[in-house]
């Protein structure tokens, strides 16, 4: 295992980490097996954003007395609402999950994330609110080692950042979420490809904010490495074929300020393949040919490029496409999380009144109707 120090916090973190939320729901002997093997491979960094109970006694449970040999990434806001991931930013429910935490994991977080920072009200809730008194609370009094935060959009996290308050950040970088343009949503996955104009190099927002990370000293810790698997997938690639988890790794690696890739390993054995990664060389690990192969056959296919707006039921078309994007990629297994952001729009799938004037407008033309109904009946 090599390392990097996160930043100003001036932790010594292992370029890959754990990123536990697919150890949910798993039972306590997978976790406890998934575990001892991260820690036998030198992982010393684990994000453990899940709120549900069961899951942070298994995984504090399997760390046993080796809680102090690991860095564990906590989340502020990070609730559980009738078994569904959400946000809450309701101080009540803020502190019961957060301190539910604390007990379990010995009373203290080396890394007190704010949780889900990605808009401009997202922002105004954790910052215009007693939100950020009581993260400024848990670090004054010890609660906390470091405050740290998670974002999904370059421009809310260089406001972020720009306060002077956190000390490093969790942030979804991979090779195609990095030439979206920063006013695209990252939960943009495609199933045929990007349409051309969105492929300029990287995106200048993104630059802006990984040279901010590194004049400022804050680290950066990484998820959505692989895109959800969905850039090791020669159908759901947005590239010509598609990349490896070295490549991927090796990507998130490079760019500025990282100092970890969490990974969400299952099991022993995922780890195991993943820290072969250490002993590639640097041909094997090698992505820049594959980035200059966007595809270009989109049609149906939607770009959430919002032609389609405005919908006379304010219905954010782009954005319920782009949850059941991900939802269909596995309808098995849809991620609590995308159900509840789905659930939490102002006016979803459900609202749809079948008028049409969507669909006239779209330039690739994408069945939105048919769509809307089916965000409703995998989401709703």
């Amino acid at each position: 295992m090599k390392f990097r120090e996160l930043g100003k916090t001036g932790l010594r973190v292992s370029e890959i980490g754990l990123g536990c939320e697919h150890l949910d729901g798993k039972p306590y002997a997978q976790v406890e097996a998934t575990i001892n093997a991260a820690l036998e491979h030198g992982v010393n960094i684990m994000d453990v954003f899940m709120p549900g109970r069961e899951i942070r006694e298994n995984i504090a449970r399997a760390l046993g007395n080796r809680r102090k040999e690991v860095i564990l990434q906590g989340h502020i806001g990070s609730s559980d609402i009738r078994q569904q991931y959400d946000i809450s930013r309701d101080m009540p429910t803020v502190k019961q999950y957060f301190e539910d935490a604390l007990r379990i994991f010995g009373g203290y977080i080396d890394l007190g994330m704010m949780f889900f920072i990605d808009s401009d009200e997202d922002y105004k809730n954790v910052f215009e609110t007693d939100f950020i008194k009581y993260v400024e609370h848990l670090k004054k009094e010890g609660y906390i080692g470091h405050i740290g935060f998670s974002s999904h959009n370059p421009s809310t996290a260089i406001k972020v950042i720009n306060t002077g308050l956190p000390e490093m950040m969790l942030f979804s970088i991979n090779p195609a979420f990095d030439m979206l343009p920063s006013e695209e949503y990252i939960f943009d996955h495609f199933d045929s490809g990007f349409a051309p104009d969105l492929f300029r190099g990287i995106d200048p927002k993104r630059a802006e904010l990984y040279k901010l990370c590194s004049q400022k000293g804050i680290g950066i810790t990484v998820m959505k490495t692989l895109g959800a698997g969905k850039l090791l997938s020669p159908e759901h690639s947005p590239f010509a074929k598609p990349l490896t988890v070295p490549q991927c790794v090796h990507y998130a690696l490079s760019r500025p300020a990282v100092a970890s890739v969490m990974l969400g390993c299952q099991t022993p054995e995922e780890l195991a393949a993943a820290m072969q990664y250490f002993d590639l060389d640097d041909s094997q690990k090698d992505y820049s040919d594959i980035l200059g192969t966007m595809r270009n056959d989109f049609k149906g296919n939607c770009v959430y490029c919002s032609h389609c707006q405005p919908c006379p039921a304010e219905i954010d078309i782009a954005t319920v496409i782009k949850y059941l994007d991900i939802a269909q990629l596995d309808t098995a297994n849809i991620p609590p999380s995308i159900r509840s952001h789905y659930k939490s729009l102002a006016h979803n799938g459900a609202d749809c009144i079948e008028c049409g004037n969507c669909e006239s407008r779209c330039p690739f033309s994408v069945p939105i109707i048919e769509k809307m109904a089916e965000a409703e009946r995998l989401l709703g």
